[in-house]
């Protein structure tokens, strides 16, 4: 295909920094690059194709248009870059995978008794972020090491000090109990200061601390004090110890290797503090298999460290980062301090490179291995979820319904989707019942799958539906699935099949599958199927049953949850949306309202004394 973007086109566009946006014929972004001179790079690709990698090369026929935006400067045009390159996830971009699904540790500095908490969510709020953890496990592993060395309180309740009786955690001392008042504001910030210490590395300086505290302690003859500090002392020592050494330099080092597969790259980080290895994670780089090791590690840094909590004065790289000036600005930026850049080739920093090198390429193995073992099993249980239930082809796409409610209140239906045997949370969907009052569960199942399939019965001629093209509002109805699984028994399946020939989609794949039994029923069978106790397939379909099930129960708690809420406060007149909001955010619970003194409701943001005059008396 010829490119209808011409060479006097090119030539129009600025010699500034700034980022340009490859875009195909239907305006999909294919590619986000940023460059010091727009007009020059932008010319290296409408040029000779000899000089563009085998990817770009790949995806220069399918760009009908760019788009560029100008910026300041080169740093500035990176961070940008980097921003486009989450939001539209090009597919010829080298992508780190997921980022907007990785924990962090956040400490609430902003409170004046501060929490640990888990949030997905950097915010400018005044709180102390720790992370991105690569997976939620190695977070909460954190998280329990935390809660087990240091007596922070875990709970949400607001902190007056003056509680009746503290909590089980300060009896087996897990918290100082700052809700009795047994430490001040003061005291309780230094045990938060000793935890941001100990995630930082400082582990000799916490240490110092707690010694010191104990020796006062004994000399104030206050014994179990002394005692419960210097069994903090010997597990943090425990802790110290199991840390191993690795770095004879005594400085902060990020260590980083890249291992590549076929389309996707490993990258393993080390975190070296003061010659500990404090803690090791690794992230998946997608599209980065056939680029350079350069171009893999460079993109690492550029999309890793904006968001990284802690950014060290010395990063080791196994190669030679692409745009290395950039990043080093960059990282400079965002440390407020120089960055040193390495790649070693020899002595103390070659072998820990080495030793990272070699953890991420057994991390990719184990990656591959992993993966054609599910691939297998999942394979073979698609497979046999066809054969068993006559479908005419390999269900790749699987949706799969669920309706809760008690006793016909706060009603909902779920529907979650498969695809190629795992779950696909973006394409879930929920839905709060509307026509159905009652305990009908038949109804409401029937109401879900005509606003799910409705849009295919009008484009059905009532055989087999045909996809139909999304309008940008339809939410992926227009996609038709190999197979739709109600979780239910006969009945279910009944109420399922009325609504689908109603529409004329009576082509359509349809089955259920009924709790406690196990059955599988489908519509041309009066009797259910009876599959091996340890088949595959019926383990693959109780698998997103049992998931269609958990996310109707989340909404469905969520729905009851806001309904007792509105229910109380929505009798207090003057209290709106924005108030109700503020009052939950403040106190917790409506009980936590209902306790609150008169004064501290008037405190909240939006509340007058005499609308917390109006709260207290309505609670």
């Amino acid at each position: 295909m010829e490119s209808a973007i011409t060479a006097q086109l090119v030539s129009a566009v600025p010699t500034h920094p700034g980022v340009y946006i490859m875009k195909d014929a239907g305006s999909v972004v294919l590619y986000v690059g940023k460059a010091a001179n727009l007009r020059s790079r932008l010319r290296s690709y409408f040029g000779s194709p000899v000089e563009l990698s085998l990817k770009l090369s790949e995806m220069m026929p399918r760009v009908a248009e760019f788009e560029y935006i100008v910026t300041d400067s080169e740093a500035e045009a990176l961070l940008l870059e980097n921003n486009l390159i989450k939001r539209h996830k090009p597919r010829f971009n080298i992508r780190l995978k997921d980022d907007k699904n990785y924990p962090y540790i956040k400490i609430s500095l902003n409170e004046s008794f501060p929490r640990l908490d888990v949030t997905r969510k950097v915010i400018d709020d005044g709180g102390r972020y720790f992370g991105p953890f690569a997976s939620a496990k190695s977070m909460r592993q954190t998280m329990a090491l935390l809660k087990r060395l240091f007596p922070y309180r875990s709970c949400t309740k607001k902190i007056t000090g003056k509680d009746p009786r503290p909590c089980l955690e300060y009896h087996i001392h897990r918290c100082v109990a700052p809700c009795v008042g047994l430490v001040d504001e003061k005291e309780y910030n230094q045990v938060i200061q000793q935890v941001i210490m100990f995630l930082e590395g400082k582990h000799d300086t916490v240490l110092r601390q707690l010694n010191g505290a104990m020796r006062e302690a004994s000399d104030a003859l206050q014994f179990e004090r002394a005692a419960t500090l210097r069994d903090q002392v010997r597990a943090i020592e425990r802790v110290a110890q199991e840390q191993k050494v690795v770095s004879l330099v005594r400085k902060d080092q990020d260590v980083v290797a890249v291992a590549q597969g076929d389309d996707e790259a490993w990258v393993e980080v080390f975190f070296i503090r003061r010659g500990l290895l404090i803690g090791r994670d690794h992230f998946i780089m997608e599209g980065a298999g056939s680029e350079p090791p350069e171009r893999v590690i460079g993109e690492f840094v550029k999309q890793y460290y904006p968001t990284a909590s802690h950014v060290p004065a010395e990063i080791l790289l196994q190669h030679e980062p692409a745009d290395r000036p950039a990043l080093e600005h960059l990282t400079r930026q965002l440390r407020g301090k120089p960055v040193v850049f390495k790649v070693p080739v020899r002595g103390e920093r070659k072998r820990l490179i080495d030793l990272v090198s070699k953890n991420a390429h057994e991390g990719l193995e184990m990656r591959r291995a992993k993966w054609l073992a599910d691939r297998e099993k999942v394979s073979a249980a698609l497979e046999e979820v066809q054969e068993q239930l006559s479908l005419p082809e390999l269900p790749a796409r699987i949706e799969i319904y669920d309706i809760s409610n008690i006793q016909g209140t706060s009603a909902v239906g779920s529907m979650v989707v498969f695809e190629n045997g795992k779950p696909k949370p973006s394409a879930y969907r929920r839905f709060k019942i509307r026509t159905v009052s009652g305990s009908d569960d038949y109804a409401m199942m029937q109401e879900v799958l005509r606003r799910r399939f409705g849009k295919l019965g009008r484009n059905a001629d009532g055989g087999a539906a045909a996809s139909v093209s999304g309008d940008g509002n339809d939410r992926g109805w227009g996609i038709v699935p190999n197979l739709v699984l109600i979780d239910g028994g006969r009945g279910h399946l009944n109420a399922a099949l009325e609504v689908l020939l109603g529409l004329g989609l009576a082509a359509l794949p349809l089955a259920s599958i009924a709790k406690r039994e196990e059955e599988v029923y489908i519509p041309d069978m009066a009797d259910p199927i009876a599959l091996p106790r340890n088949s595959q397939g019926l383990y693959l379909m109780q698998r997103m049953r049992d998931e269609a099930h958990r996310f109707a129960i989340t909404y469905h708690r969520q729905v009851r949850s806001k309904r007792g809420t509105r229910s109380v406060l929505d009798d207090v007149s003057g209290i709106g949306p924005r108030r109700k909001k503020a009052l939950i955010r403040r106190f917790g619970s409506v009980q936590g309202i209902r306790d609150a003194a008169t004064d501290e409701l008037a405190a909240v943001a939006g509340m007058t004394r005499s609308l917390a005059e109006r709260v207290k008396l309505t609670l």
